[in-house]
């Protein structure tokens, strides 16, 4: 229902109701970000996309989501490696080092954080964790792979979806 102002006490009444009606919706984005979800997997890349998202958390007064996609490997599975051991291994590394990065610059800049840990394909992981979080933009880290030149990129992926708005970080 369109907002319409006019004159006199009646008007004042209305758009207070008017106020009241809309109060209960949901708005997504008015204010700026709310939380930003930034993809981690350890490659450099991915680390300064951290630092980037962390910043845009810090000034945004947003809560900063840190995502790691532990990879389902069936072929290393199914040849007996430990696939699921090296992955929580990766994943305890990351959020050490999160950890660390974050006591250094306590006092300093505030950022309050999470991380988070999904199965599956990189891509797939980090939109189910952006639906699942509710996040209003997503950062990553540029691949470092040749291969997606041809094929395609996760970043280049997100950007396609269309459902936030995507920093690419080189």
């Amino acid at each position: 229902m369109p907002l319409v102002l006019g004159s006199g006490f009646d008007s004042l009444a209305r758009v207070r109701e008017q106020h009241a009606e809309n109060a209960h919706q949901f708005e997504r984005g008015t204010d700026g970000p709310k939380v930003i979800l930034v993809g981690v997997d350890g490659s450099d890349s991915s680390l300064r996309a951290a630092a980037y998202a962390g910043g845009l958390a810090r000034r945004q007064g947003a809560l900063l989501a840190v995502v790691y996609v532990q990879p389902v490997l069936a072929a290393g599975a199914a040849l007996g490696a430990p696939v699921a051991e090296t992955t929580d291994e990766i994943a305890e590394d990351l959020i050490a080092q999160i950890r660390a990065a974050a006591e250094r610059v306590k006092g300093i800049f505030e950022v309050r954080w999470e991380f988070h840990t999904f199965r599956g394909d990189p891509y797939n992981g980090l939109v189910r964790a952006a639906d699942e979080l509710k996040a209003d933009a997503v950062v990553v880290g540029a691949s470092e792979q040749a291969g997606h030149r041809i094929i395609g990129s996760v970043a280049v992926r997100l950007v396609k979806a269309g459902r936030w708005p995507v920093t690419v970080v080189p």
